[in-house]
């Protein structure tokens, strides 16, 4: 049985450091992709599209989070 995830604290992980808090959710993948986008943004748009990264990032943590913890139906 998996070990039930905490949105808030992967909200947070992510908020801090995007891709953080899909690694905690165990979503690797996910976690490569945000700590690689994040940084293009931040450099690519002077600053501006980062900040909605790191938005993004922690919004999506705390809603896999919550998806994870669902049973599962049968």
């Amino acid at each position: 049985m998996p070990v039930p995830k905490n949105p808030g604290v992967a909200a947070v992980l992510s908020a801090i450091l995007p891709g953080i808090g899909q690694f905690y959710n165990g979503d690797f993948l996910r976690g490569i992709f945000w700590l690689i986008v994040t940084p293009g943004l931040w450099i690519g748009s002077g600053g501006l599209l980062g900040w909605v990264c790191h938005v993004i990032a922690a919004y999506t943590a705390y809603r896999r989070a919550g998806w994870h913890n669902m049973p599962i139906v049968r």
